[in-house]
């Protein structure tokens, strides 16, 4: 099997996902790492934002996107798609939002899925750096400003106008009183 067949087995991921997995540290060893990935996939798609510690967060986003683009590949009538929904969403009905309401929702997305921000530290109380994963067209307020261009607003083109009338009658002021004090230091002869 050449390296175009594989490729067509697989579907590419829209993230950079490491070849080794974060050490999430588990009492109940890779089991409990897995469970603990499980419910948190699991709460993603139930509430669509979440904050957690990075390392979590990095190691849950891949495999959200993973489940999110096999759904959009497949659909729901393919047979190891649905097992592997089956195995990573525990509530049941998440598994109908997975592919009626977010496989529409990313259909034509040319990103990735998520969204992975660092939240700020609050030095006391956090020694691990927190982050936010969230779905991206969720219905939650965006986390970053929205950054529009609003100097085309009537208000501001009308202050820069003031702002340019004021600045040119003040430098008209300041040359006349220049002269003035030029025509009185050099004395007529």
């Amino acid at each position: 099997m050449n390296q175009a067949e594989v490729s067509q087995l697989v579907s590419k991921l829209r993230i950079r996902i490491s070849p080794r997995h974060k050490n999430l540290r588990n009492p109940e060893g890779p089991q409990g790492r897995l469970k603990k990935l499980r419910q948190t996939v699991n709460a993603l798609f139930k509430y669509e934002r979440l904050e957690l510690n990075y390392t979590l967060a990095d190691e849950t986003r891949g495999y959200a996107e993973r489940l999110i683009s096999e759904a959009i590949r497949h659909g729901d009538t393919h047979k190891p798609t649905m097992e592997m929904a089956d195995y990573w969403i525990e509530e049941k009905q998440l598994i109908h939002k997975l592919f009626k309401v977010l496989v529409p929702r990313f259909n034509d997305y040319k990103t990735s899925y998520t969204m992975l921000y660092r939240a700020p530290k609050s030095y006391p109380e956090i020694v691990f750096p927190r982050s936010v994963l969230e779905l991206r067209g969720n219905p939650f307020p965006s986390i970053l400003p929205q950054r529009s261009d609003q100097r085309n607003f009537l208000h501001n083109v009308l202050l820069d106008e003031a702002k340019k009338a004021y600045r040119a009658e003040k430098y008209e002021e300041i040359t006349k009183s220049l002269k003035e004090q030029q025509d009185i230091e050099v004395p007529d002869k």
